[in-house]
């Protein structure tokens, strides 16, 4: 099926646009960008930089994506955004392209949902299946791993990372990482209890959750350090995979500065 281009969109030549593309009024595709199969950009859409965009997502109006990052140190090189297949990307969200200090990638994975007014600074690294909804800002440097849910007005610090099977609360400032299955709210931030909902959606298995729980009655409850709790786990038959992912998780983050496992003492890249 041929490409879907309106009389008013601007393309410039040297785009790279796959088949069975649908490109909106007013959009605009700049030089250096790549969109795959069935991708649709319903209207006033622009896209720049060195940006590739997979197939079969689905663009609103006035997202912008591959913008320069908001960054005094960059410098014009030719940094990169990436996004994978099959996401949803809502009116007016913002992706902007990598500063030069990490990888030179701002990365989204797969069936995501981005909401109204998200807005996904540089450098920022997006696993799959997650949902960030209306006005959340992600400041730059965050990961976010696959199956996470971002509720709306999220404020998010440089440089943390939030684990899977997650869940932030609206209008929660978020400066700590964000544990792996748990839900964490409010100003400031803490983890309130076990994300019991989402697991069951996600498959967890009854003994999973049940050692969770008990991770979290240590942990969160009792204010046991992570290496005392994996013994007790062990020896009462909790120490499943998604334990050790948590146990795991929450000393790598001790290790780093304000419990940001990415932002070491000593400084960052």
């Amino acid at each position: 099926m041929a490409t879907m281009v309106a009389d008013t969109a601007s393309i410039d030549p040297r785009a790279e646009i796959a088949d069975d593309v649908e490109i909106g009024p007013y959009c605009v595709i700049g030089p250096d960008v790549r969109i795959g199969r069935g991708t649709r950009l319903i209207a006033h859409v622009c896209i720049y930089g060195h940006t590739t965009i997979g197939e079969r997502n689905v663009i609103h109006p006035y997202a912008a994506i591959g913008g320069e990052p908001q960054d005094y140190s960059y410098r014009g090189t030719d940094t990169r955004v990436e996004v994978g297949d099959d996401n949803i990307i809502r009116e007016h969200v913002t992706i902007h392209r990598a500063s030069e200090k990490e990888q030179g990638l701002t990365k989204l994975g797969s069936n995501n949902l981005l909401m109204v007014n998200v807005h996904v600074a540089h450098d920022c690294l997006l696993g799959d299946r997650v949902v960030i909804a209306n006005n959340t800002i992600l400041a730059g440097h965050c990961h976010i791993h696959s199956s996470v849910i971002i509720s709306g007005g999220v404020a998010m610090h440089p440089f943390v990372t939030v684990g899977s099977f997650s869940y932030t609360g609206g209008m929660s400032r978020i400066y700590h990482d964000v544990p792996p299955f748990m839900i964490i709210d409010g100003n400031p931030s803490k983890v309130r209890c076990l994300n019991v909902v989402g697991l069951r959606r996600n498959g967890l298995s009854t003994e999973a959750i049940a050692g969770l729980h008990e991770a979290h009655r240590l942990i969160y409850r009792n204010r046991m350090g992570a290496t005392q709790a994996a013994e007790i786990l062990e020896k009462g038959g909790h120490s499943c995979a998604e334990v050790k992912n948590l146990l795991a998780f929450i000393e790598n983050q001790n290790l780093g500065k304000h419990g940001r496992a990415r932002e070491r003492w000593r400084g960052t890249k």
